[in-house]
């Protein structure tokens, strides 16, 4: 029997939604800070995702100031297709709120924003017989709503909020037979997290939970994928149904720490006496009747397309000025907006660290007046950075309050190769973080490894959060370029 292995989309990819048009899926995921936002993929098989865009991509659609915090920003979408139009609805918590966008097709152009005047996160989008649009949100309320305008009709009306665990969140509404079902999370996305059940005979309730809830948690369990919950049902083409949540995979020594983010898992779901029915997330399950593999972005990255994949993000903004692929052919030209990554404001193009065990590298060709390197993220008061300037490549560590320079070596002018090899703890008995995080400089005379550094202060056990670690480029001064970057996953 053929199966597949979780996560379906490792890396920091919360709070998935899903919809099936034909044969084909889409799904989106949250991207908090990150511009572009709402990255969007698409699957024949519901296994193998491609990244086609992002749904927000024009400043216009997102513009995320600098005040907006690390893990702010775009709040768990919903991914929708109705009469002919994909919708996608939002909250940009603490730059706007709620918000819908629409495409006729996945790839775009979104439309611009239709703001919503409804309070709360998560929403969810939901049609009836009568063709009505339900938005039902974090809390747990509905509301009926114009979806052209953004116009509250009717609502918001109050709802089942779960079983009396804290945050009851992430509501999806799902039409099924003669029932209307209401998919829950609650308990919080840490440890507690999971997914309850309810139905009713129309949108405004009342509400009858389903009698075996939770359908799905992890909770005071040792399996390996915790924090599992904010899930969301599609019916494959053969019939069948599946979930798509969220999940973690802590490492290390106990309390553990997760430092990829919260990532995409898939999990088959029966039916049974009106109700789904699920069982643990596990890291192997039969897969669906389809099959369908794609291709996956090539391991370098060497800067001669005409725009940059759409797995490239930048912390709330990329403004034009500050990044080039035109001005030299070939490389990535970053020039500086900030002065330091540890203020909001910054030049960095990075994307997300997906494997725990790994390897990052980059060519810089610094200039003379430039300070520019690599750099692994988690937000302004937790990175690590391998970093060259004035003949000099120095290894960074922000922690907290704290900044160090932890290690330098001195470089000749000219390219330089600038690494980071992750790997992932085998015995935390021994060494107790997560993994470790070892830098490198190389030149022409060789290849230097400056300084290993323990992963557990990139993780979100310690910066707190709601996202994962991002690797990439950054200037701080002058402007660089880069003549290519790769990302592989390492053998453990």
């Amino acid at each position: 029997m053929r199966t597949y292995d979780n996560p379906v989309i490792p890396g920091f990819h919360p709070d998935p939604s899903v919809c099936r048009v034909g044969d084909d899926y889409y799904l989106v995921c949250s991207s908090f800070e990150y511009f572009p936002g709402v990255p969007l993929f698409h699957s024949r098989d519901l296994v193998h995702w491609r990244q086609l865009g992002n749904v927000l991509d024009r400043p216009e659609q997102l513009d995320l100031p600098d005040d907006v915090p690390a893990s702010a920003g775009i709040y768990a979408p919903t991914i929708r297709y109705h009469d002919g139009l994909f919708h996608v609805i939002t909250t940009s918590a603490g730059a706007g709120g709620t918000f819908l966008v629409t495409a006729e097709r996945p790839e775009g152009p979104w439309s611009d924003p239709v703001w919503i005047d409804l309070p709360g996160i998560d929403p969810d989008l939901a049609w009836d017989e009568d063709g009505a649009c339900w938005v039902a949100m974090a809390g747990v309320s509905v509301a009926r709503i114009d979806p052209r305008t953004g116009r509250v009709l009717e609502g918001p009306l109050p709802m089942w909020s779960g079983t009396g665990l804290r945050d009851p969140e992430a509501p999806h509404l799902y039409r099924i037979g003669d029932w209307w079902y209401l998919l829950l999370a609650e308990g919080g996305t840490a440890l507690g997290h999971g997914v309850s059940v309810a139905r009713a005979r129309s949108p405004r309730g009342p509400w009858e939970p389903a009698p075996g809830n939770p359908l799905l948690s992890h909770r005071g369990t040792g399996l390996p994928i915790q924090c599992t919950g904010h899930g969301d049902l599609v019916q494959a083409a053969d019939g069948t149904w599946w979930m798509v949540l969220l999940g973690t995979r802590p490492r290390g020594w106990f309390p553990e720490f997760h430092v990829l983010g919260r990532e995409t898992f898939l999990v088959p779901v029966e039916w049974a006496d009106g109700w789904p029915r699920t069982g643990p997330v596990q890291e192997r399950h039969p897969a669906p009747a389809a099959w369908a593999p794609v291709e996956q972005p090539p391991v370098r990255d060497d800067f001669t397309g005409p725009v940059l994949a759409p797995h490239w993000i930048s912390p709330r903004r990329r403004p034009e000025g500050c990044w080039s692929l035109t001005e030299r052919p070939g490389r990535l030209t970053l020039t500086a907006t900030g002065a330091s990554l540890d203020r909001p404001g910054y030049t960095f193009v990075g994307r997300r660290q997906q494997h725990h065990d790994c390897r990052a590298a980059a060519s810089l060709e610094p200039g003379e007046a430039a300070r520019a390197g690599l750099s692994v993220r988690l937000d302004e008061a937790h990175h690590y950075d391998l970093e060259v300037s004035g003949g000099t490549a120095a290894v960074i560590a922000r922690i907290g309050p704290l900044r160090q320079r932890v290690a330098e070596h001195a470089v000749p002018a000219g390219p330089v190769t600038l690494a980071v090899e992750i790997r992932a703890t085998r015995d935390p008995g021994t060494q107790h973080g997560p993994d470790t995080l070892a830098f490198s400089v190389g030149t022409a005379g060789g290849t230097v490894r400056l300084a290993e550094l323990d992963g557990r202060y990139l993780s979100t056990e310690v910066a707190a959060g709601f996202t994962g670690r991002v690797i990439g480029m950054y200037v701080t001064e002058g402007r660089a370029a880069f003549d290519w970057f790769e990302y592989a996953p390492a053998t453990p």
